[in-house]
């Protein structure tokens, strides 16, 4: 199984951090954000890597290479512009192939056991998403999905709702009738989740939107102090 991690955002909220450095470059606990998806992904034996750039991608080709000081085989899917989420896969998917993959947001942190998406059976479905409570800066969250069935689809609507954790595993064929270009996730997903076409799961352990300089020093704080 491949994953692609996305590593081509602006990173505009963490400025002035990212007018000099990716944000997927700023560490944390020592070591930077995509370093510990780097770590965990090898540690569950994926180690054929994908990963966009756009603001500041040579000084990610500098950090990371070929992936082999890592353990890993890395190639590059590199944006002339930022293709936002949906444009940056469909541009990889000749890297990524033809079976589901697992695609992580490159500015998270999570604790959380890879295994459980390796070599994920999507069958007809064309996403499985990971699923966490939701954030202060989130709190209506974005999905809510029948945890009482053995499918956790997820819904259209609901009363409860909870945050994509920037963890799934996709169909290249949830992109099959995408133009070429930028364009988001978002919409795919929704209408692939009104086909009944998306299942989830919920993560309750440690997770991280690093959205900001202040979440970012919060999280290096707790890592440090081993409190999470």
């Amino acid at each position: 199984m491949k994953a692609m991690i996305l590593a081509a955002g602006l990173g505009n909220r963490m400025r002035p951090l990212t007018l000099t450095t990716p944000k997927p470059l700023l560490a944390v606990g020592g070591k930077p954000l995509i370093v510990w998806h780097i770590d965990a992904l090898k540690a569950v034996g994926i180690t054929e890597l994908v990963i966009n750039t756009a603001w500041l991608g040579h000084k990610l080709h500098e950090a990371l290479g070929d992936g082999s000081a890592y353990g890993v085989n890395i190639q590059w899917s590199d944006e002339p512009e930022p293709l936002e989420t949906a444009g940056g896969i469909q541009q990889a998917l000749p890297l990524l192939g033809n079976e589901p993959f697992l695609l992580i947001n490159g500015d998270i942190w999570l604790r959380y056991d890879f295994k459980r998406l390796i070599n994920k059976d999507l069958g007809q479905q064309l996403a499985h998403l990971v699923l966490v409570n939701n954030p202060p800066q989130h709190p209506k969250g974005d999905f809510a999905f029948c945890k009482d069935q053995s499918n956790n689809l997820v819904l259209p609507e609901g009363e409860e709702k909870y945050t994509f954790a920037g963890v799934s595993v996709l169909s290249p064929q949830l992109f099959a009738d995408l133009p070429a270009g930028k364009a988001p996730l978002a919409p795919l997903l929704r209408q692939a989740i009104a086909q009944g076409l998306v299942s989830a799961e919920h993560h309750a352990g440690a997770w991280v939107d690093v959205g900001t300089p202040e979440r970012l020093a919060d999280l290096d704080q707790l890592i440090l102090s081993q409190h999470i």
